[in-house]
């Protein structure tokens, strides 16, 4: 703080420094509840092949349950988001973690397909409006030349998550037999239980905006809210989207949403159905499948670090969403047709760009929208992506249990990530282009 103290309010030495000051007191606590929201929701991959024999759940029955947790999800995050923007971050992300950890937890009592359905279902309306309400409160603390590498290191909770937490999943799988539990019913219960304990952090040191945070001082988190405010006013200006319903006219908050999409259907079709490919192509111990199912992430862990933060113009924004989705198409193509190493390169190809295309995307809504319709928007964008978790899939298990390949039904995420490499030729980032494009919309309707 001091040295923000010492520069002059406005000034890029000034707003750099808040930037990073804001970074430090935030992002690890964001972070560390993304690592246990992304822990709790994919750690299903990892019980696949156990629930299948312990249960008799059918491929099809789990790719059905395992798409059903993004459908009561995508039901309900444009009211959390909205309830989130009236009540505030720090009661309501509260909130969401302490149903989450507990209906989590109880996963472990699952005792048939439909059991498994209802908990998935229950699960994913507690966890609802997490990562919305998390892409909105990012637009309170940080602007739009930065705002794509905050929402990156977020994601790169989800790669912590997968890195870390697929090789845990796998050892907690061992606890078979232990007290009388499948390894599947311990790794559920130990897993859910963090949630409910970091809530309560979450709750003590989550300040709603810039004017309830201890290390900022009444000048400079007013200078903050007011340049932030300035500079969505210009934003809302050039795009003209001052509604929830004019959302569905913007063309490119709308092509965004289509990416953001594509991109859901391919990353959760890898995430869920990885781990069980590769136990059934080899033999390996839990953990091991784990650690390999993991690599995809690490190099997404890498491509938010390192990749993301360069997307601070728009022309570089447009540029890297466009060659990302090349890599993620030509390396989820080198998945499919590869041998065992090969496919492995080709996700882990994929994977670098997972967390460089979605935080752009998500930095989309707040060039262009504000207010409610920014939290309506940015929950719209995430309701329809989110639902790529259960299309993907839904229909990889369809395809293994009417073919018998694993990865057969890819071909549909590769699909839709090369009609997103078209849309994303078609995005409008720069405000002053948006500007002139709004401006001669309004003239054609005069």
């Amino acid at each position: 703080m001091k040295a923000l103290a010492s520069l002059k309010p406005g000034n890029p030495a000034y707003v750099a420094a808040m930037n990073k000051l804001n970074f430090r007191k935030l992002m690890p606590l964001l972070i560390l509840a993304y690592i246990i929201s992304f822990l709790d929701r994919t750690n299903i991959g990892m019980a696949k092949d156990r629930m299948e024999i312990d249960l008799g759940i059918s491929a099809a029955a789990y790719g059905l349950g395992a798409g059903l947790f993004f459908l009561a999800y995508a039901a309900l995050e444009i009211p959390s988001n909205l309830i989130m923007h009236k009540v505030g971050a720090r009661f309501w992300i509260t909130r969401i973690m302490i149903t989450w950890g507990v209906l989590s937890a109880c996963m472990a009592f699952v005792v048939n397909d439909i059991s498994f359905y209802v908990m998935r279902i229950l699960l994913g309306a507690a966890e609802a409006g997490l990562f919305p309400g998390v892409m909105l409160y990012l637009t309170y603390w940080f602007g739009r030349d930065v705002r794509a590498k905050a929402n990156g290191y977020f994601l790169i909770g989800a790669c912590i998550a997968v890195v870390a937490g697929a090789p845990l999943g796998g050892l907690l799988l061992e606890m078979d037999g232990i007290g009388g539990w499948h390894g599947w019913q311990w790794m559920f219960m130990i897993e859910g239980i963090p949630a409910v304990l970091l809530a309560f952090v979450v709750w003590k040191h989550l300040p709603n905006r810039p004017t309830d945070a201890k290390w900022l001082t009444a000048e400079q988190a007013s200078e903050l809210e007011s340049r932030l405010a300035a500079e969505q006013a210009e934003s809302l200006g050039a795009s003209g989207t001052h509604s929830f319903f004019q959302i569905f006219k913007d063309r490119t908050v709308m092509l965004a949403i289509f990416i953001n999409l594509a991109h859901q259907v391919s990353l959760y079709s890898v995430t869920y159905f990885l781990p069980s490919v590769i136990a059934k192509s080899n033999d390996m111990a839990p953990w091991l499948v784990g650690s390999l199912a993991a690599v995809p992430w690490l190099f997404g862990a890498l491509g938010a670090l390192f990749i993301t933060p360069r997307a601070n113009t728009p022309k570089k924004s447009k540029n890297f969403v466009i060659i990302g989705l090349i890599a993620m198409s030509a390396g989820t193509t080198i998945g499919v047709l590869g041998g065992s190493v090969l496919s492995l390169v080709g996700f882990a190809l994929a994977g670098l760009f997972w967390f460089v295309v979605q935080p752009i995307m998500f930095s989309v809504p707040g060039t262009r929208l504000d207010g409610v319709t920014l939290a309506s928007g940015l929950a719209l964008m995430n309701t329809i992506g989110i639902t790529g978790g259960f299309f993907g899939p839904t229909i990889m298990g369809a395809v293994e249990s009417s073919t018998g390949s694993g990865l057969g039904g890819l071909w549909f995420a590769i699909g839709l990530l090369l009609l997103a490499v078209v849309a994303a030729c078609f995005l409008q980032l720069d405000p002053k282009q948006a500007r002139a494009e709004s401006e001669k919309k309004r003239l054609q309707d005069a």
